[in-house]
């Protein structure tokens, strides 16, 4: 950050008064201009054993397999949230389920929410950040083409908990970044 979005004038990196950790300082108004994790919410579309994945039309990783999920925006929930992303991914409808797993992703300031969803119909096709979407059983899932590891593993967890019909919720943190091929 270079310059301060309330007067324009340039902000200086330092710790302010009352604070632990540098933050950007405007020099003329004073504002302080935080910067935190974004939060980034996704769903689990299920229809009976299978999921509905999306294939990237976007970069970073474009044509990689991912669930539908993106950033949330202001003046929405969580739920709405992962109801949207699903909706402009892969206009899919869904009805929101149970919070699955909450990951902190420290390396890249994001914090993830992935709720399950179970789909309203069968009526699915590309939004304009996928190139196809498929229901697929998890023997169909092309596992190691798959985008982002906090998809990868998290979906792996929940094949594996539903298999034995004991699927829970899940928090953690993916500290650093790896291949789905480690």
């Amino acid at each position: 950050m270079k310059f301060c979005s309330n007067c324009s004038a340039t902000v200086e990196l330092r710790i302010p008064e009352g604070d632990s950790l540098p933050r950007y300082v405007c020099t003329v108004c004073h504002i302080i201009h935080y910067q935190n994790p974004k939060v980034v919410v996704g769903c689990i579309p299920e229809w009976e054993d299978k999921v509905l994945l999306c294939r990237r039309a976007i970069e970073p990783r474009l044509g990689w397999w991912t669930l539908p999920a993106g950033f949330m925006e202001n003046n929405e929930t969580l739920e709405q949230a992962a109801a949207r992303e699903t909706l402009e991914e892969a206009n899919a409808r869904v009805e929101i389920g149970d919070l699955y797993a909450v990951y902190s992703l420290p390396y890249i300031n994001q914090v993830y929410f992935l709720f399950r969803g179970k789909l309203l119909d069968l009526d699915f096709k590309p939004g304009i950040e996928s190139l196809e979407v498929e229901l697929l059983s998890e023997h169909e899932i092309p596992w190691q083409d798959m985008a982002f590891r906090v998809i990868h593993d998290p979906l792996k967890q929940y094949f594996n908990e539903r298999g034995r019909n004991a699927l829970r919720f899940h928090i953690g943190i993916i500290d650093k970044p790896r291949t789905i091929k480690e």
